[in-house]
């Protein structure tokens, strides 16, 4: 079984809840381990909090402005999640984003690396030619004894 569906949010801190609910309805429904729901949960907030902060600049070709995209697929024994925007990017080393803890008295700056340790494997990139970041975050799923959309 596949499920996958994909939104074009605002750059508002109301729409970080709104993607939340709908990742955490959809692995309910389909039976998906309330652990690993809400950690994937957690990440996706993450994900789209940086979004809404940095993820600002000039619209590109086909893009509105102050926009982000969030698509998750739940395929098979995954759940893939990836939430776009068309900001400035990330800083780059040799074509791969940094991710640094954020000093222990900083009051934000830690969500890239919760996603970090919520997730199985994470991609933190630029979006050549088009600008923005992509966040992508790929986490094994348990399933639920009655869930009903189990993957075979």
């Amino acid at each position: 079984m596949s499920i996958w569906w994909s939104l074009h949010l605002r750059r508002e801190a109301a729409s970080v809840p709104l993607a939340r609910r709908l990742l955490m309805g959809t692995m309910e429904t389909a039976g998906v381990d309330p652990e690993i729901s809400y950690d994937l949960s957690v990440a996706l907030s993450e994900a789209c909090a940086n979004a809404v902060e940095h993820g600002g600049a000039a619209a590109g070709p086909g893009e509105t402005s102050g926009a982000y995209r969030v698509t998750a697929y739940l395929d098979g024994e995954k759940c893939r999640i990836e939430v776009a925007d068309s900001g400035p990017g990330f800083p780059a080393l040799r074509g791969r984003a940094v991710v640094r803890p954020a000093p222990d008295q900083a009051e934000n700056g830690r969500g890239l690396c919760l996603i970090q340790e919520l997730a199985d494997h994470v991609r933190f990139v630029n979006r050549p030619g088009r600008g923005g970041a992509v966040v992508s975050f790929d986490k094994i799923l348990k399933w639920r004894e009655d869930a009903p959309l189990v993957a075979v």
